[in-house]
């Protein structure tokens, strides 16, 4: 195990978990994901067994692709692999460019709500 050094300390180091990468590394520096933003409930299906070996992908898009194997939706993504949400989405949007994904969106999510139906609930809670 390394020890500290006192005075060449760096805030990228970790001296417990060695280095840290920041979130923004594993995305280039990208904060959207490529064509356009989908929901986070949306279901994420791979649509293929593992990633073509020509394709240049990180370590987090391989797990991604082993994850999506079966319906599972991009909030279980992010905390399957323990990425922040932001990452995931943007990962997302690459293996969806790449055509190595499909994203399902719940019909409820790109629906608009139902204004009386809200004006209820809050009459309801008013009346608690």
């Amino acid at each position: 195990m390394p020890s500290e050094p006192s005075n060449t300390a760096h805030d990228w180091m970790d001296y417990d978990a060695g280095p840290v990468v920041r979130p923004y590394a594993m995305t280039q520096g990208r904060v959207a994901p490529s064509g356009g933003d989908f929901d986070l409930v949306a279901f994420v299906v791979a649509t293929v067994p593992d990633l073509a070996s020509g394709i240049q992908m990180q370590p987090e898009h391989h797990a991604i692709v082993a994850a999506a194997w079966e319906p599972i939706s991009v909030v279980e993504v992010a905390s399957h692999l323990d990425l922040s949400i932001g990452v995931v989405r943007v990962l997302l949007g690459d293996l969806r460019s790449a055509g190595l994904i499909s994203l399902y969106e719940p019909p409820a999510a790109t629906q608009p709500h139902d204004v009386d139906v809200l004006k209820a609930v809050v009459n309801g809670l008013r009346a608690l």
